[in-house]
């Protein structure tokens, strides 16, 4: 694998920075503060690794109960805050009593505190609506839940870019492209390729019928009661969720450290042997690097409109931000950054 010119300098656990010892597949590139220093390169053994720590509480593997439950909280106009029993399933409700919140264009909009579950902005929260390649974001969980091989070779296949019901799209990638699995679920993270993630499906014990049954399985056990998945890429617009089904995604996906690596990755320069794919992340917030965004994704179809999810921090305070249905991608992005600025402004939590 060629060396990466750019550098990853993000924060992991000690064990597995110990670990690092190979050049591989897949020298991240991050938002570095010290961009002059040496680049770290990941095997695939690094990356099982990291996998292996992605239990979130305890050292066990991650269950409904421990990643999902969210204790909702809704600041009253006084000052109060009062809290909703835990439960799995989680209601959030839509409130507006901040002031001075900003102008959303886009259909449905959520800000959440990632620690409390205190929603902070909504907008059509409970509108379930196509969530286009916001969809990668459950196939990245069902493909690191599943503990596979991420060294295997998959080569893709001429159905990896087309599905019944899906839309069309374009893709620097072929039929015929051999990667690992490591570096699939990178392009699907970080530049939203839709053959790498129709390849994941695949290529999952049982194929795409079982991935897909993986998928709403997934989205049962986290209470996402408004969600429904047809296939892995979120070409069809029979992918559906809502903006608060998707910050309990958010909220469980940050937990797999491999999701938070991936789908902010920057820039990489894949190298498939006979060619190098140079590739960028599909947010303009993670390319430039501005914001302190630990997860994210993008995602457009036309019946979707353009779409974001990310978990970010802001003023100290862990947030996801969701975004549905805005009108260009600049229109998303000038929603998001208004979103972020506004909450970075906010009193902290009692």
């Amino acid at each position: 694998m060629k060396k990466s010119t750019k550098t990853l300098m993000n924060v992991l656990s000690a064990s597995v920075l110990l670990s690092l010892s190979s050049f591989s597949f897949a020298e991240l590139v991050n938002h570095s503060s010290n961009p002059g220093e040496g680049s770290i390169s990941w095997s695939s053994e690094d990356v099982s690794k990291l996998l292996e720590n992605d239990n979130a509480y305890s050292g066990e593997a991650p269950t409904p109960q421990a990643t999902t439950t969210v204790t909702t909280t809704i600041r009253k106009s006084n000052g109060v805050v009062t809290n909703n029993p835990p439960a799995q399933t989680v209601r959030i409700l839509d409130t507006n009593n901040y002031s001075n919140q900003p102008s959303v264009s886009a259909r449905a909009a959520l800000v959440m505190d990632a620690q409390t579950g205190e929603v902070l902005y909504s907008k059509n929260t409970n509108t379930a609506m196509p969530i286009a390649s916001l969809t990668k974001l459950m196939t990245a969980v069902v493909t690191s839940d599943a503990k596979l091989n991420m060294s295997e070779k998959i080569t893709l296949q001429q159905g990896d870019f087309s599905c019944s019901g899906c839309k069309t799209s374009s893709s620097t990638l072929r039929a015929g492209d051999t990667m690992n699995r490591a570096e699939v679920l990178l392009f699907a993270l970080m530049k939203s390729e839709n053959p790498a993630a129709s390849a994941l499906a695949r290529t999952y014990p049982g194929g795409r019928p079982a991935f897909f049954a993986a998928m709403n399985k997934k989205a049962r056990e986290l209470g996402m009661s408004a969600t429904h998945y047809v296939e892995s890429t979120g070409l069809h617009p029979g992918n559906v969720s809502s903006a608060r089904d998707l910050g309990i995604l958010v909220s469980a996906a940050s937990q797999y450290g491999l999701i938070r690596q991936f789908s902010t990755t920057a820039s990489y320069d894949f190298n498939l042997g006979y060619r190098v794919l140079k590739s960028n992340n599909t947010n303009a917030l993670v390319r430039n690097g501005g914001w302190n965004i630990n997860l994210s994704k993008t995602g457009y179809i036309n019946e979707a409109g353009r779409c974001v999810a990310m978990h970010t921090t802001l003023n100290n305070r862990p947030a996801v931000v969701v975004l549905l249905g805005a009108d260009s991608s600049q229109s998303r992005t000038n929603d998001a950054i208004r979103l972020m600025n506004w909450a970075s402004q906010l009193p902290k939590r009692v």
